[in-house]
């Protein structure tokens, strides 16, 4: 199998970002703050028990928090830093090490209830790779199931220079892979989207 072009968040991780990466969140909840807004806002669209896979899960922190509040949870990044996190705080769980774009060719039964990829997954793809990743995670899903990305559309909200990926050609992708928008908010909260520099889009598979 070839191998797929590095993605940007490699281009843009320190060596230890696993550890760092934790450690912030981990700072946040100790301050009071609410760091499951993604994973509420996912089990707000869920049935109990959903079957979920958490695309470009980091540490875990999205699945593992679904995965206590019932459902099935199954974690995929290519990033061995942050997947050591995660294994280390959930044990038990399935975690993967694998790119994206070969998300469809893992060993995964395609009946997942919700593919969430949250945390600015999709801008921080490889360049060229994103049509290919939405079809791959796409066809993870059972029919009637859930894409759910949120992702920053300009510099204040990404760690990068500036926005690889605009809505629109995030739901050309979307269509292109068999998936119709079903809603869209501004914020994991829930707020309405009326524009802005990050949208957290929800689109249903035909």
């Amino acid at each position: 199998m070839e191998e797929p072009p590095g993605n940007r968040w490699a281009a843009i991780a320190g060596d230890d970002h696993g550890a760092r990466y934790a450690a912030r969140f981990a700072d946040l909840a100790a301050s009071g703050a609410d760091v499951h807004g993604e994973a509420h806002f996912c089990a707000a669209l869920l049935a109990p028990g959903s079957r979920v896979l958490d695309a470009g899960c980091g540490t875990g922190r999205v699945a593992i928090r679904l995965a206590e509040l019932g459902h099935e949870c199954t974690g995929v990044d290519a990033d061995a830093s942050m997947l050591a996190q995660a294994r280390s705080r959930a044990p038990a769980m399935t975690w993967i090490q694998a790119d994206l774009v070969t998300a469809d060719r893992l060993d995964l039964r395609p009946d997942f209830d919700m593919v969430v990829a949250a945390g600015n997954v999709i801008p921080l793809l490889a360049p060229t790779t994103e049509p290919a990743v939405v079809a791959a995670l796409a066809a993870l899903l059972r029919p009637g199931g859930l894409l759910v990305a949120g992702f920053g559309l300009d510099a204040a909200h990404l760690p990068l220079d500036d926005a690889p990926v605009t809505l629109a050609d995030y739901d050309n992708w979307c269509a292109d892979a068999g998936l119709a928008l079903a809603t869209r908010a501004a914020t994991w909260d829930g707020a309405p989207y009326t524009g802005g520099g990050y949208a957290v889009s929800v689109h249903r598979r035909d």
